[in-house]
């Protein structure tokens, strides 16, 4: 009979991907995740499965928050366009220099592993969509042109935002960063 857990597994995942995300895939050993999660070889493999599924479950969890979020910032605006500026805003925080979990392991993993990419071209095609449905709602309220292909649009915005994400983990200066993602959202959308 097995043995039921003893550990809270949600916690534990949480932790799990700070390591990766602070030190990348490559960086974390075996002996990282052990002792990250207080578990042996063996039960951490039970749980989780080997490295590379572990990793995986901790990526599709950020993504899974990561969009639960964003769809939170969509909604969160009475105008669906001061919604999609906070959208290009987001990346400037204190934690800039992290940059996003998805983006570094995509960055570092997706030429070599498959299931990596797949991963990401499916959260970013979900960002897309959940962004496509803001534009169209700004367009409905008259702040976006109407005869602007909404999808397209989505993927420039988000392509924007990553792009300030990306500056972010570069170290720049949060007042700089702040400047280059205002200016991008003045140009891209109105105020």
């Amino acid at each position: 009979m097995a043995r039921p857990r003893s550990f809270d597994e949600d916690r534990v995942l949480h932790e799990l991907r700070d390591r990766f995300w602070d030190a990348g895939y490559s960086a974390t050993s075996l002996q990282d995740l052990m002792r990250i999660s207080g578990l042996g070889k063996g039960s951490l493999y039970a749980a989780y499965g080997d490295k590379h599924s572990l990793f995986l479950r901790t990526l599709r969890t950020y993504v899974t928050e990561g969009n639960e979020g964003l769809r939170a910032t969509l909604e969160s605006e009475p105008r669906a366009v001061d919604a999609l500026r906070k959208v290009l805003l987001s990346p400037v925080n204190p934690g800039a220099e992290r940059g996003c979990f998805l983006a570094n392991s995509t960055c570092e993993l997706a030429t070599q592993h498959a299931d990596v990419r797949a991963e990401a071209r499916q959260a970013y095609e979900t960002m897309t969509e959940l962004i496509t449905a803001c534009v169209a709602k700004a367009q409905q309220e008259g702040d976006l042109p109407a005869d602007q292909d909404a999808k397209e649009f989505a993927r420039s915005l988000l392509a924007a935002q990553q792009g300030v994400l990306y500056m972010g983990r570069t170290g720049m200066d949060l007042d700089m960063l702040r400047s280059v993602a205002n200016d991008l959202a003045d140009r891209l959308l109105p105020r």
